[in-house]
C-alpha cells in the first residue's frame, strides 16, 4: 500500500516545485507588465507626457492616494466611497488645472447601475475640460440609477483638479456631492 503512494506523491511534489518556480520566475515580468500598462494609461490620460515620476503627497486631501508628475501636468489617483465600496480613478490634469482624462480603475458598484461607470464613456467624458467644479445634476448628468456613484466619481475628479490648481480641498469643489 505504501509503495503505491510513493509515485503519486513524488509526481505531486515535482509539479508543485515547477508551479512554484514558474510563479517566482514570472513575478518580475508581471510587475514590469503592470508598470508598463499603467505608464501607457497615464500617457493617454495626459497627452504630451511620456514619463511619469511619483510625487510626494502630504495627504491633505484624503481622496488622493498617489500623484504622478508628467511633462504637461499630473496624473492623480483617487479613491472615493461609492454606493457599494471604493471607486479608484486615475485622472489626468494639465498644468493649467484642466481635466484631460479620466479612467475608472476599480469599483465594486451594483452591476447594471453604478458598475456602468467602468464603460460609460459618455458619462466620463463630461468631466473632460472641467477644472474641478463639476457638480452632478448641474454640470454633469448622473448615471441612471447611480447618483451616489456619479457623485463619488465627481468628487475624485474634483479632488485631482484641486490638487493641481491649489484649490481649497474643503471647498464645495471636493465636498460630497461634487
Amino acid at each position: 500500500m505504501m509503495k503505491d503512494l510513493i509515485k503519486p506523491i513524488a509526481v505531486l511534489a515535482v509539479v508543485a516545485a515547477l508551479v512554484g518556480g514558474a510563479r517566482f520566475g514570472l513575478a518580475g515580468t508581471a510587475a514590469a507588465n503592470a508598470e508598463a500598462e499603467q505608464n501607457e494609461m497615464m500617457s493617454i490620460l495626459l497627452p504630451g507626457s511620456a514619463a511619469f515620476v511619483p510625487e510626494e503627497y502630504d495627504g491633505e486631501d484624503e481622496n488622493i492616494t498617489a500623484v504622478y508628475k508628467g511633462d504637461t501636468g499630473y496624473v492623480v489617483e483617487t479613491l472615493t466611497d461609492g454606493y457599494a465600496g471604493g471607486i479608484r480613478l486615475l485622472v489626468g490634469v494639465d498644468n493649467e488645472g484642466t481635466v484631460t482624462g479620466v479612467v475608472v480603475r476599480a469599483l465594486t458598484e451594483t452591476f447594471g447601475l453604478g458598475h456602468e461607470a467602468l464603460t460609460d464613456t459618455a458619462f466620463l467624458s463630461q468631466f473632460l475640460g472641467t477644472a474641478g467644479e463639476a457638480a452632478v445634476g448641474e454640470d454633469v448628468d448622473a448615471l441612471t440609477g447611480a447618483t451616489v456613484t456619479s457623485k463619488a466619481i465627481a468628487k475624485g475628479v474634483n479632488s485631482a483638479a484641486a490638487f493641481v490648481t491649489g484649490a481649497d480641498v474643503s471647498s464645495s469643489a471636493t465636498e460630497w456631492g461634487g
